[in-house]
């Protein structure tokens, strides 16, 4: 079936619904009732299910007709944000848009972009959420989402972007190691008090080893503390409390102002990556390509990261 004969009966279907009559539909598309209710039957008969429950007193969607209504909706919604993208000559984005982020790195990393964003567009509404598990987009509504983590690829149905991979290091306060000495071996380092992350799951993050052969090994040791807050797990190592290995986004100001050194520096590791994503439908609306560009500015590799080559796709 063409895609014109999809769309046909479309307009009339939305327009009954919306003003609850084929007589008034008919007057909004400067067409004949007729021509309204013989463009529905049609429909209906190509959809093979009825949209509407006929009384003499009033025209009622059935379930399919609601379900096929939300659908047209949407698509015709989109079908105008497209438009304007490529016939208006606006500037400013408008609208509402609801994005996904990891707590910790939305946080420190996305909110102060985001402050900027709404700055910078006062017609723009955010609603932000923030959740370390996989959110889907198309399920919840999710019009942006940033991930640290996932798969290398992504479906056709969602665009994404790379932003690199942060960088995991060793490191420990000036005063913790004053105390216990320094490391100067993965043996050595193993004998201190670790301070690890408590995942969500109930277990802990194992400590990643790069091999001689350049291959990353995990390693779960014994620890003192466990935290599900990398925050709070910056906080303890800052303490004196134990030794950690964390992402350098995580602790760069702490690392810049000596709270923290880095230790066995030969150790540190790739971790994971950082990609935006979205619904690839919506990226020609204004709102979604302005605030795509605006996250371009995230960086997870901190300051003595690995900068990795912006890729979008």
């Amino acid at each position: 079936m063409h895609s014109q004969d999809r769309l046909r009966g479309i307009t009339p279907f939305v327009a009954t619904v919306e003003h609850g009559s084929f007589t008034a539909a008919a007057e909004s598309l400067h067409l004949t009732s007729s021509a309204v209710s013989k463009s529905i039957a049609r429909l209906e008969s190509r959809l093979g299910s009825r949209l509407f429950e006929r009384t003499t007193r009033r025209l009622a969607l059935t379930d399919a007709g609601q379900a096929f209504y939300d659908t047209c909706n949407r698509v015709l919604s989109e079908l105008a944000e497209a438009e304007s993208v490529l016939a208006a000559q606006r500037t400013s984005p408008v609208g509402r848009l609801r994005i996904a982020v990891p707590h910790t790195f939305g946080r420190m990393s996305v909110m102060p972009l985001l402050t900027q964003f709404c700055q910078q567009n006062p017609d723009m509404q955010i609603d932000l959420a923030f959740s370390d598990r996989f959110v889907d987009l198309f399920e919840e509504g999710v019009d942006i989402a940033v991930r640290i983590g996932g798969p290398a690829e992504y479906p056709p149905s969602l665009g994404f972007r790379y932003l690199g991979n942060e960088q995991l290091i060793f490191c420990a306060a000036p005063h913790y190691l004053a105390q216990y000495g320094t490391p100067d071996s993965l043996e050595s380092l193993s004998g201190h008090q670790a301070i690890v992350y408590d995942r969500v799951d109930g277990s802990t993050s194992p400590w990643s080893i790069a091999s001689p052969d350049g291959r990353i090994a995990t390693r779960t040791v014994p620890h003192r503390m466990a935290l599900g807050d990398g925050e709070a797990q910056v906080a303890a190592v800052v303490a004196g409390l134990g030794v950690a290995q964390m992402a350098t986004w995580l602790m760069e100001k702490q690392l810049a102002e000596g709270q923290l050194v880095q230790i066995l520096p030969e150790l540190a590791v790739i971790g994971l990556p950082l990609y935006v994503v979205w619904p690839r439908r919506k990226q020609l609306t204004p709102k979604v390509d302005a605030l795509l560009t605006a996250l371009e500015g995230l960086s997870i590799s901190g300051q003595n990261g690995l900068q990795a080559e912006k890729e979008t796709r």
